[in-house]
């Protein structure tokens, strides 16, 4: 097993204003020893992107009149592709000491954290399998889909940190956000900063629809209280 037993899972309630900042942070925390850390978030309205975008031309006009949207785009450290943060859309981000900073083991990794997101999902009545959804937002080999449709994207980065090497494990969770109004929001940012990238409305679902169409009722506190429940239940609490 590769993922580090996590003492504790912490919920952030209310939504971070900049999760990549907080996540250099937390990054910062485990190089100087606190132990592997995990975390529960949701962003304010906006995007992260890969490295990559900011290389687009027009990226820097594109980039302010985001922020003077009120929905800023912020450069992440992992790869991939577009992902937007704001209601509906939750963060799990899993952080740890390595022994080495160069991802030999990212394909193990990305498949514990699949297992355990799966376990997750299948206590809220959502059965989920690892598999790429041509036309979703950041797809990749190691989405989980319910019904060939996406519902959550992960991701990795390994980087030294103040020279010690740390892994950050990361997953976005489309909760209860309309997938209709992602797909629209995120074909207008591919648009808008000059991009030919579109995206299917039909490759997107939510863990609340899902749910619902299994005849799961809405857990009365709301899904994102239970998703902290269930991933406790299912490791993030002193288990693994």
């Amino acid at each position: 097993m590769l993922l580090p037993r996590f003492a504790m899972l912490e919920h952030h309630v209310m939504p971070l204003a900049d999760g990549i900042a907080a996540e250099r942070g937390w990054a910062q925390a485990v190089a100087a020893g606190s132990g592997p850390q995990a975390h529960l978030w949701q962003g304010q309205p906006g995007w992260a992107v890969p490295a990559s975008y900011a290389r687009a031309p027009g990226w820097a006009d594109w980039q302010a009149r985001c922020a003077q949207s009120g929905t800023p785009a912020h450069v992440r450290s992992s790869g991939g592709g577009l992902v937007p943060q704001g209601p509906g859309l939750w963060n799990l981000s899993l952080l740890w000491r390595t022994v080495q900073s160069e991802p030999a083991q990212a394909d193990a990794v990305y498949r514990e954290l699949c297992e355990l997101l799966e376990r997750t999902l299948a206590a809220l009545g959502v059965a989920a399998s690892p598999q790429p959804v041509e036309g979703s937002f950041c797809d990749g080999r190691y989405n989980l889909a319910a019904g060939g449709r996406k519902l959550v994207g992960t991701a990795q980065a390994w980087r030294r940190v103040e020279g010690v090497p740390v892994v950050l494990a990361h997953a976005v969770i489309v909760l209860d956000a309309d997938p209709a109004e992602l797909t629209a929001a995120t074909n207008a940012f591919e648009e808008g900063l000059g991009q030919a990238r579109r995206y299917r409305e039909d490759a997107l679902t939510s863990v609340a629809a899902e749910a619902t169409r299994a005849g799961r009722a809405a857990p009365p506190g709301g899904w994102a209280g239970r998703l902290a429940e269930a991933l406790r239940q299912k490791g993030l609490d002193g288990a693994m």
